[in-house]
């Protein structure tokens, strides 16, 4: 079973960005705002087509195996390696049926991005893989039409997805989201320099966010008061956006994770990370996504996003030093 490109073929690579959430996670839930960020880490998808009818997908993420139709063929050492191509498979085969194709294709994943820590790794790969099929078959798929069909990969991946990550790998740059108004682009000229810290603990989205559910029922005066001061947090950090105040942007970050303390969805691993930090000179730092594990931010000055990253490191967590994507999607035919 060759895992490899087949020479002769045309190739084509799509490149799509992931994100973190810089201020509003859970709270959206509850209709306030999110303000989510595209970040300079990527996932690329380069495709080709196959001789024959079936989907072989190769990763420098450890596993690899060719799906014929829902028959699925590990290759040698990536039994376990299902789940985790099965979004690649649904993006691809849903970007073929919308163009009446029935063709097979190799397809090959190479990542930037950690994959499962709440940075929108899968949102990029389907969206990536969308657009890279669009392109091979000639169409350039609209920016709605790779939102609608990288929605199936979505749904597989978290069950019920808000869009948010599709949505920031095609456009880039920064968005908001309201649950019950939307997505609004919205256009600011700072770089938003941020050091990254991944604790490295896998969590479980939907039980993090039913445990805010539940003691929202419990005390459902004080989450009220609660989701209205997330709110105006959310409010005032878009506004210090458009002035690109990194001071108040700082403060605001540090506002929301204390709210997101209060509301029980961080842990010792993502607080630590946090102080540590703030202890060396980052504006701010809060827990981004879910929580419970995963990742969190440190909005630093240029100049201090070594040393930030570096007391992250010492404090036992994985630092990676981003920056605002403006771009979104983008896709090429090899040479």
């Amino acid at each position: 079973m060759a895992s490899s490109m087949e020479e002769g073929f045309l190739k084509v690579t799509a490149v799509a960005p992931g994100k973190t959430i810089l201020v509003g996670e859970h709270f959206v839930v509850y209709g306030e705002a999110a303000v989510v960020m595209a970040i300079n880490r990527h996932v690329q998808v380069t495709i080709e087509e196959r001789d024959d009818p079936f989907l072989h997908i190769s990763s420098d993420l450890g596993v690899s195996g060719l799906f014929m139709e829902d028959v699925y063929k590990a290759d040698k050492g990536h039994e376990a390696g299902r789940r985790v191509l099965e979004p690649i498979k649904i993006s691809a085969q849903t970007a073929l049926d919308a163009l009446a194709e029935k063709r097979g294709l190799n397809i090959h994943v190479h990542s930037t991005l950690p994959m499962a820590v709440g940075l929108g790794s899968s949102g990029a790969l389907a969206v990536a893989t969308v657009t890279a099929v669009g392109k091979l078959f000639g169409r350039a798929f609209s920016e709605e039409e790779i939102l609608a069909l990288s929605t199936g990969a979505e749904k597989f991946v978290h069950v019920n997805p808000s869009g948010i990550d599709q949505a920031i790998s095609t456009y880039g740059g920064v968005i908001v989201y309201k649950k019950h108004e939307g997505m609004t682009r919205l256009n600011t000229a700072s770089a938003i320099p941020l050091v990254i810290g991944n604790t490295g603990i896998q969590r479980n989205t939907g039980n993090l966010v039913d445990g805010v559910r539940a003691k929202g029922n419990r005390f459902p005066e004080i989450m009220k008061l609660m989701n209205n001061v997330a709110g105006q947090v959310s409010q005032r950090f878009i506004d210090a956006l458009q002035t690109d105040d990194l001071n108040r942007l700082g403060e605001l970050m540090d506002l929301n994770h204390g709210l997101l303390v209060t509301i029980g969805v961080s842990n010792n691993a993502l607080d630590t990370l946090v102080a540590a930090a703030k202890t060396s000179g980052a504006l701010g730092a809060k827990l981004t996504g879910a929580g419970g594990g995963g990742c969190m931010i440190a909005l630093s000055s240029l100049e201090k996003r070594e040393q930030v990253s570096e007391a992250i490191r010492r404090a036992g967590g994985t630092p990676m030093i981003v920056e605002k994507e403006d771009k979104g999607v983008r896709c090429w035919m090899n040479e």
